[in-house]
């Protein structure tokens, strides 16, 4: 035991709340409620395993109210007004739960109109006095004022967060109010307290009250200055609100000198005697913890003990996606719904955001009507804080019919403003899986949310290519919670059906739409919980921090913004690629000799192959010969008109479906825009990619692509720049591979090709250039000799011989090959220059087209990923920038590989332009210093073709 006495005091009534809710309903023998009680006894005693562990306590004490009142209430009647009632289940296990500590034969203090936090402030002060340390066992806001350092004869006095196993100091105030803590009360008296009804001044919130006792160093003093300032609400809000914030400041402040009820000498701890406690045990019909004790076990297992009902399943290890990708379960309880708590009235909303307020984590998910975050309406909101700890929040549920019966709701314009500090708050961090589709849900009501982690993302960062295939690329919240928590979520399909009998999430009944949203914002705090602690342990930190974290707001801004399309062009162009398809119709048919259906494989193979009797038809499984674009253009090498034809009838109606016709269906008839969605997880490499509509594949180099592009066009007035990198692979392999020739005609602004070519043909033509960005294009992608040999119309020899002749030139690019293949096939992983990971695990397969085709991706990945990173971070600085230049009319529209494209008036590009090719240039620094500079083309003009 420490030789200077260090006195523990649980704030028990926190304890108490957080037990009730997180667990099931739970009866003893007599049938009567005690699942808070079963909770709060293994919280208790997990505690004081923990103490003992650590630098345990001298004195310990549980500190609970009394009761509803205090002399708070003589003072302001409507004190904690807005309360609601206790649960009607958790009245009966208040005694229960007092009789619980005293089983511990631990002092459980209380006082007739005192609240906890005022017997916790008179103790800690009393014991500080006479020199003791003191840590208050809670996380709650009010207590913070009572942190302090110790002195000669004084002791110090902290906080502990059990919940995030956090010490609260000093700097631990300050960086949440800004203030030390003894004006902590201060900015409590100006922001006010929804939760306990402190009036504050109206309009002032905690950023504002933060800065007002920063500027004047006082409460007093910011009143007394309002009078002084220039006219403006705030202003008139300090002057208006005087009253109220003295009021307020009696409301917050805590009694310090108080009788205390029990000397402090009688709360030393004496070790915990086994008898009373196995007959409060025995008693409630807790055997699991009965049977501990008896063993002489010290804290229960929170894995099974916190849920009795579960006890053989919470534990079991998660389902594993993939070898190497093993995590330890957590000790947590079984996600159980009906711990969830579907809030209906603005009094309940209110203490889930205090909740949230003093987690300072919360998880965030929205529903909405239909799946597209730009123009799906908002349906309701989870938030999650903790395990079991989740709630719904309907805003919009019940049938559209005007007489349709809806349930009991906040108003939505009431919910959101009342959520909207708690998501703009810098000191509360909101998680969400795929976050960037909430931060755009909620944009449309006003809300910025932030700051955000986002569980996908992470994810990616970690795990990149080991996840299972699907939605995300294994990174779906599905996926996630089968490999990592072993835990199938609900379907969505199960809540709302499919097909014709599918129904809006808006027409689900409440207790099924409180399962399921809640749900899943548990799920995202537990992912969070489990996957955020790796980063800093397999050194995914700094992808995460410095590529793709900030990367997820600038995204979801530019799928707002989306693209203006000219819808009379794009239905001009579906009307002449119709008109092209039928003729390409006919003459295919001319040549076969007879109509068939293009589009059959089925068909078109016996026309090649039986009909015509073209050779090298192979059959599949299904019996029917194989007509990909290989087949097809390997067929056109032979002379076959048939197969050119066929492959331009199929560009065309893929160009029809896919853009043209697709493009018009996809305007948005509120913007008259193309909102694309973009992916951070869609792309193994790193990549961002484009869907619904995909914006990344139309065609750059033929004509038909570019007319596709001329129909993307500015708004009147302004005019389209695109910004797009120059060779940024070729010159980060002449980096990463060292290769001093590449280096040295990059540094001189040289045609890379025409070098390449001098390189290996001793002179620079059309033709010998062409082959040399053919080859210097196809190495990073690590081709093989028959792939280069089909791309360049020569036999496999020579090409092998290129090949050769190339690493001959470049003898780095062969090094930096072998020594990335030998890396990843003992790491199993490849790493881009900013230490983003891609897992390979067919790496070393038997498959050989497996084991190929793994390596030739291992090959490309460092150099395309490290290009994906250093696009971002340029994503990531570019508004600011403009922003910093004047340039607010700015606006980045897409990223389309190596290019973005912003929208902006005509009379910002003189200004815009160098801008924005610094920025993208520099995107590399601090992290990463290249030995070539990174080149930027931009080009502007009405239209996506004219900027180019």
């Amino acid at each position: 035991m420490s030789a200077k006495q260090h006195l523990y005091l649980v704030d028990g009534s926190s304890y108490i709340f957080r037990a009730y809710h997180r667990l099931p309903p739970l009866t003893n023998p007599e049938g009567t409620p005690v699942g808070a009680v079963y909770g709060y006894t293994t919280m208790l005693w997990k505690l004081a395993e923990d103490l003992d562990k650590a630098t345990g306590p001298t004195h310990l004490a549980v500190i609970l109210d009394k009761d509803g009142t205090s002399f708070r209430n003589e003072i302001y009647d409507q004190y904690k007004a807005n309360r609601p009632p206790p649960p009607e289940d958790l009245v009966p296990q208040f005694p229960l739960i007092r009789d619980a500590t005293r089983a511990f034969s631990l002092p459980c203090i209380e006082e007739q109109g005192l609240e906890a936090d005022d017997l916790i402030a008179s103790y800690a002060r009393a014991a500080a006095r006479q020199g003791w340390d003191v840590t208050i066992v809670s996380s709650d806001k009010d207590l913070m004022q009572l942190v302090s350092e110790g002195s000669e004869g004084v002791g110090s006095i902290d906080m502990l967060d059990t919940m995030k196993n956090q010490r609260i100091g000093i700097p631990e105030v300050v960086e949440k109010f800004g203030v030390p803590p003894e004006l902590v009360g201060d900015v409590l008296a100006l922001m006010g307290d929804s939760v306990d009804n402190v009036p504050g001044i109206f309009g002032i919130g905690p950023k504002t009250a933060t800065k007002l006792i920063q500027d004047y160093g006082s409460l007093d003093a910011a009143l007394d200055a309002a009078e002084g300032m220039k006219p403006s609400k705030l202003r008139d809000r300090l002057l208006e609100g005087r009253e109220a914030a003295a009021i307020s400041r009696v409301l917050v402040t805590l009694k310090e000198d108080a009788p205390l009820p029990q000397p402090l000498d009688e709360f030393k701890l004496d070790g915990v005697p086994k008898e009373p406690l196995a007959a409060f045990l025995e008693k409630h019909g807790f055997t699991s913890l009965l049977r501990r004790l008896d063993a002489g076990a010290g804290s229960p297992s929170r894995t099974t003990d916190l849920n009795p009902a579960k006890q053989d399943t919470a534990g079991a290890p998660a389902a594993q996606g993939s070898e190497g990708n093993r995590q330890p379960m957590p000790e947590w309880p079984a996600i159980d719904h009906a711990a969830y708590e579907c809030v209906q009235s603005a009094e309940q909303l209110d203490a889930w955001i205090a909740r949230a307020l003093a987690a300072r984590v919360v998880a965030v998910d929205t529903e909405t009507r239909t799946l597209d975050a730009v123009t799906g309406d908002l349906v309701g909101v989870s938030l999650c804080v903790g395990p079991g700890e989740a709630c719904y929040i309907p805003l919009a549920h019940g049938g559209t019919d005007m007489f349709a019966e809806k349930p009991a709701m906040v108003p939505m314009d009431v919910a959101l403003a009342a959520l909207k500090p708690l998501l703009e708050n810098d000191a509360v961090l909101k998680i969400g899986q795929n976050i960037k589709y909430d931060i755009n849900v909620l944009a449309r009501h006003g809300i910025t949310v932030a700051p955000i982690d986002d569980t996908m993302v992470i994810s990616f960062a970690l795990d990149a290519g080991r996840g299972e295939e699907g939605i995300g690329g294994g990174h779906g919240m599905d996926e996630l919670a089968r490999r990592h928590l072993g835990h199938e979520c609900i379907a969505f399909k199960d809540v709302c059906g499919t097909g014709q009998k599918q129904i809006s999430f808006a027409e689900v009944p409440l207790d099924r739409a409180t399962a399921y949203a809640a749900e899943d914002a548990e799920v995202t705090w537990r992912l969070w919980k489990l996957l955020k602690p790796r980063l800093a342990i397999e050194g995914g930190t700094r992808v995460y921090e410095q590529v793709d974290r900030p990367l997820v707001p600038v995204v979801a801004a530019m799928e707002r913004e989306g693209i203006k399309v000219d819808r009379a062009a794009l239905a001009r162009l579906s009307e002449q690629f119709a008109t092209r398809m039928a003729a390409v119709e006919s003459e295919i048919h001319e040549i076969a000799g007879a109509p068939f259906t293009i589009g059959s494989p089925k068909q078109l193979g016996e026309v090649l192959f039986e009909k015509l009797g073209y050779k090298g038809g192979r059959k599949g499984k299904s019996g029917q010969y194989s007509t990909d674009q290989a087949v097809l253009e390997g067929l056109a090498a032979q002379g076959a008109p048939i197969a050119n034809k066929v492959l331009e009838y199929r560009q065309l109606a893929k160009l029809k479906s896919t853009y043209t016709d697709a493009l018009q269906a996809a305007i948005n008839p509120l913007t008259g825009r193309v909102h694309t969605s973009y992916s951070l997880v869609g792309a193994q490499t790193g990549r961002l990619s484009s869907t619904d509509p995909n914006l990344q594949n139309i065609p750059i180099r033929t004509e038909i692509g570019r007319e596709i592009r001329k129909a993307f066009v500015a708004e009147d007035g302004c005019v389209l720049l695109a910004a797009d990198y120059s060779q940024i692979e070729l010159r980060l392999a002449a980096h990463m591979a060292d290769v001093d020739t590449l280096k040295q005609a990059f540094a001189k602004g040289e045609d890379i090709h025409a070098a390449t070519a001098r390189e290996m043909y001793g002179e620079v033509t059309r033709d010998t250039r062409a082959a040399a960005k053919t080859i210097n294009f196809a190495i990073l992608y690590g081709i093989s000799r028959w792939g280069l040999a089909g791309r360049l119309g020569v036999e496999a020899d020579e090409a092998q011989a290129m090949i050769d002749r190339y690493f001959q030139r470049f003898p780095g690019i062969q090094r930096y090959i072998a020594t990335t293949l030998e890396s990843v096939r003992e790491r199993g992983y490849s790493e881009t220059l900013f230490g983003r990971k891609t897992w390979f695990p067919r790496i070393a397969s038997a498959n050989q087209t497996e084991r190929q085709g793994s390596e030739r991706a291992a090959i490309n990945a460092p150099i395309q990923g490290t290009s994906a990173d250093i696009i971002k971070r340029a994503m990531a600085r570019m508004l600011p920038a403009l922003r910093d230049a004047g340039l607010k009319d700015v606006r980045m529209l897409l990223q389309v590989h190596d290019e973005l494209v912003f929208e902006l008036p005509q009379g910002d590009v003189a200004a815009a332009k160098p801008v924005i090719e610094r920025v993208m240039a520099e995107a590399a620094l601090p992290s990463v210093k290249l030995d070539v500079p990174l080149g930027v083309e931009t080009g502007t003009g009405t239209s996506w073709d004219e900027a180019h």
